[in-house]
């Protein structure tokens, strides 16, 4: 299970993911606000966080990081969806993001290739999951 510094350090990495273009909407604001009660981490701590990041710390769990890399995509559909276009700047920040988790580069790119053939580029958790067992092996 994840402890209280990787519960904020996933959630501040978030937050900069959410924030690398630009200020976080409201929509976006509303699922992080939302990863953080599933996390159990305060309003007060995630508000804090917006404007104070903490130190990225490395998930030692594979499977932590993998919901981890789930969460961003989410969050990634969140912003484009809003936007109402789909960039490369997403998709080259989801996948850099994805790379410093640890994460293999095949399994990345499959999971964003792979996204075009999904209702709302959601790519469901079992066959994220699956693509990453693959790589993982």
């Amino acid at each position: 299970m994840v402890n209280r510094v990787e519960k904020l350090s996933l959630l501040s990495e978030m937050i900069a993911f959410a924030k690398y273009d630009k200020d976080i909407i409201n929509i976006e604001y509303n699922f992080l606000l939302g990863v953080a009660k599933q996390l159990e981490v305060s309003r007060d701590d995630f508000e804090y966080l917006i404007d104070h990041p903490v130190n990225y710390v490395h998930l030692k769990s594979h499977s932590e990081r993998i919901v981890q890399f789930h969460r961003l995509v989410l969050l990634m559909n969140i912003e484009q969806e809003y936007n109402g276009d789909i960039n490369s700047s997403g998709v080259i920040k989801l996948y850099n993001f994805g790379l410093r988790m640890g994460l293999s580069h095949e399994s990345i790119t499959k999971v964003l290739y792979l996204m075009d053939s999904f209702p709302n580029k959601i790519v469901p958790p079992d066959v994220l999951i699956d693509i990453f067992k693959t790589h993982y092996n």
